[in-house]
């Protein structure tokens, strides 16, 4: 099985994912710059394009990039039918919740959201490796880490135990760029160390 061509196969493992996580940044910018609601549609607008553009490129659908439009979807679609008004704290928390719960599921499935886009960077005989499915494990068990420390951080705010608003947002900023610094970093010390199953 040959390797998919495009813009992304340019980019280290760590930002491509990085990149799947664009309409959740769309969110956040929405959401803030306006209101939730807004910020659920322009999410929702960003994860159907980025499976438009892979469709195009011919790239297969990646678990996270379908994960993205029924989340977005279903919260505009929850909202629609109840009338629930959000904070822009709640449905930050709902939204993080949501990744948090795909990438658990992909774990769980034993298919590691971050195998796909890594799958597409690397030969046939580096895919068949148990090496490559276990650094994959640890990377996607970093984001999930990673989400499971957001979702502690707006509960925290949410509920005024002590971390205001501006803490909630820097904790966010130096979490996701860690979790991007160590899906780029650690394929590279995997295959220094040599790890094993």
């Amino acid at each position: 099985m040959k390797t998919h061509k495009g813009s992304f196969m340019k980019l280290p493992l760590g930002v491509s994912v990085g990149l799947g996580f664009a309409p959740y940044a769309a969110f956040f910018i929405g959401a803030r710059a306006s209101s939730p609601g807004v910020g659920l549609w322009v999410a929702l607008l960003a994860a159907i394009a980025i499976a438009a553009l892979n469709r195009a490129a011919n790239r297969p659908p990646k678990l996270l990039e379908i994960g993205a439009v029924a989340l977005f979807a279903g919260l505009i679609g929850f909202t629609a039918l109840t009338g629930w008004t959000w904070t822009f704290m709640t449905i930050r928390l709902v939204v993080d919740s949501g990744l948090f719960l795909i990438i658990l599921g992909s774990l769980a499935a034993k298919l590691p959201f971050t195998l796909q886009y890594a799958q597409e960077r690397v030969t046939e005989n580096v895919r068949q490796s148990p090496q490559f499915r276990i650094v994959n494990n640890r990377i996607t068990a970093g984001w999930a880490v990673a989400f499971l420390v957001l979702i502690g951080a707006h509960t925290a705010t949410s509920t005024g135990f002590g971390l205001p608003i501006w803490g909630d947002l820097i904790t966010t900023i130096v979490v996701l760029a860690a979790a991007i610094v160590f899906s780029v970093r650690y394929p590279a010390y995997a295959r220094g160390a040599r790890i094993q199953a």
